[in-house]
């Protein structure tokens, strides 16, 4: 194992475990549930996954809807054990579903604007939430707009020493940060964890980690009937799509980052083998969170070892300083998170996008969504509003008038070079887009009405470079462009026409219109010089 694995690993896990132990108080369960999850995850991503920097663990917002989960289905303690240990299996069995069925291409349809949107809106959603820790103003709230409101009335109750301790942390562990050999989560947790020892900042008004519960339940499920797993796994469905949500976002945003490829499908197995473990042992639902993985980035991994490290440092400290971390101070604990993140939040890819001139709306919808309506909403507003900005383009397509530029083979743009001229008495138009049921007609429509307005066009070519294929409702539409050609007295020619359009036009029994059709536009150009005017009116 490389040093940097190592450093980066153990930074991960002086993160991870007081996260773990509130996440498990999330979902009203034993801290040592989230932290054996935690080991479990990591262990079975090193062997399983993909990415050089994904840390899969308890997360806050499977954490909650766990606990929303819980809340509904069990009756007592004993009752709500066996249950999240049979929603955790159930996601693993979802996730491996989804892979055997070779769903992970659905991933395609969240582009990567809306990922970087994403990451952006979580980061500072997770860091938002930091604030009431770090301030030591007891304010909480469904989402950041509302939590911003409640500090706000609450900034009377602001807790100095909270946070002084915070902002220096934070100083602190962002010079660190400079050092990319030093673990510079580790220092901070630990230099907090001395000042409170020494200081007894508990008895100050900071809040502490406080002792960590290592009792682990024996292995149980719930007797559940038919009904009753049914109805489980209507509530695990949700707590599944916004694990998928966030890791995906997180492990393709890393992917992105770096010039990494990941197999969506193998992602999904692999959080699933997590899953299954997890339950194996008791644990909790893990996914790929995104602070957790942008840590283990943020500290110089290069491989899934970083993982190994972090699941060996996180029983380390479970074995030798669980005593210790209860000492930590939450404000400090709150600065690392904000201090992880803060990369996250830089404008470069959002400046990047506005000078390319291309999805920036986009973008910053999804990083808004995800602010104003939580992971999961906010990704599948952002998707949606991403097919339905494609739907626009595919059934509005630009329709090119193409000319020859000087005596050469290439046909252009006339509207983007004017030095094109259109070859005498012919029309070429191409579309943009490929031609389908939902722009054929509007298509065909368009170019008729601008060859019946140029004077002289007696041979319309249409270029169908785009098309690769025609499915019926395009088909009808163009032998219905054909016949209104005809009665126009005009004549359609077909250029670069691919052999699936013309396996279409052969089973189709538009035999004429096969005659009609060229691989090039210069060939159809040549071929309408290369014949008489007698021809050309009987081809009509």
């Amino acid at each position: 194992m490389r040093g940097a694995n190592l450093i980066a690993g153990l930074a991960v896990s002086g993160l991870l475990l007081p996260e773990a132990v509130a996440y498990a108080a999330i979902a009203d369960l034993p801290p040592g549930r989230a932290l054996l999850a935690g080991m479990a995850g990591m262990l079975a991503y090193a062997v399983l996954g993909q990415s050089r920097y994904a840390i899969l663990s308890p997360t806050s917002s499977a954490a909650a809807i766990l606990a929303a989960t819980l809340g509904a289905l069990s009756a007592g303690a004993t009752d709500r054990a066996g249950l999240a240990t049979a929603a955790v299996l159930l996601t693993g069995v979802f996730f491996l579903g989804a892979a055997l069925l070779r769903l992970g291409g659905l991933t395609s349809l969240i582009p990567r604007p809306v990922l970087r949107g994403f990451a952006f809106g979580i980061a500072l959603t997770i860091i938002l939430r930091q604030l009431p820790a770090l301030t030591g103003i007891a304010a909480h709230a469904p989402d950041p707009f509302r939590l911003c409101l409640a500090l706000w009335r609450g900034a009377a109750d602001l807790h100095g020493p909270s946070l002084g301790l915070g902002l220096g942390s934070l100083a602190l562990y962002l010079a660190l940060k400079r050092l990319p050999l030093l673990p510079g989560a580790l220092i901070v947790l630990a230099c907090g964890i001395l000042l409170s020892v020494v200081f007894g900042l508990g008895g100050r008004g900071v809040a502490l980690v406080g002792p960590i519960d290592l009792t682990i339940s024996a292995p149980e499920m719930p007797h559940l009937t038919a009904v009753g797993w049914t109805r489980l796994a209507s509530y695990v469905l949700p707590l599944v799509l916004i694990l998928f949500a966030e890791s995906w976002g997180t492990i393709s945003g890393l992917a992105v980052s770096h010039g990494d490829r990941v197999d969506p499908n193998r992602e999904l197995m692999a959080i699933g083998g997590a899953n299954l473990v997890s339950a194996l042992v008791q644990g909790m639902p893990v996914g790929a969170g995104f602070s957790a993985g942008t840590a283990n980035e943020g500290s110089g991994a290069t491989s899934r070892a970083a993982g190994l490290a972090a699941a060996a440092g996180l029983a380390l400290m479970l074995l030798l300083a669980r005593a210790w971390v209860a000492e930590l101070p939450l404000p400090v604990l709150a600065a690392v998170v904000c201090g992880t993140l803060a990369h996250a939040l830089k404008p470069a890819p959002f400046v990047r996008l506005w000078h390319l001139g291309r999805d920036l709306p986009l973008a910053l919808t999804a990083a808004g969504a995800v602010l104003a309506f939580g992971v999961l909403n906010g990704m599948l507003i952002a998707v949606a509003l991403s097919l339905g900005a494609l739907l626009r383009r595919l059934t509005r397509p630009n329709i090119a008038r193409l000319g020859r530029l000087s005596d050469g083979h290439t046909f252009v743009d006339i509207a983007r070079h004017p030095e094109a001229a259109p070859p005498p008495g012919m029309g070429i138009w191409r579309p943009s887009e490929p031609l389908f049921f939902g722009n054929a007609a509007a298509v065909f429509d368009a170019i008729a009405v601008q060859a019946a307005s140029v004077p002289g066009v007696r041979q319309v070519i249409v270029s169908l470079e785009e098309s690769f294929d025609l499915d019926s409702t395009a088909f009808d539409a163009l032998e219905g462009f054909d016949q209104t050609l005809t009665r126009a007295g005009q004549v359609l020619w077909l250029a670069r026409v691919h052999d699936h359009v013309r396996d279409v036009l052969t089973a189709g029994g538009a035999a004429d219109l096969l005659t009609r059709a060229r691989y090039s536009v210069d060939d159809t150009v040549t071929a309408l010089g290369q014949t008489t005017p007698e021809k050309t009116a009987h081809a009509t």
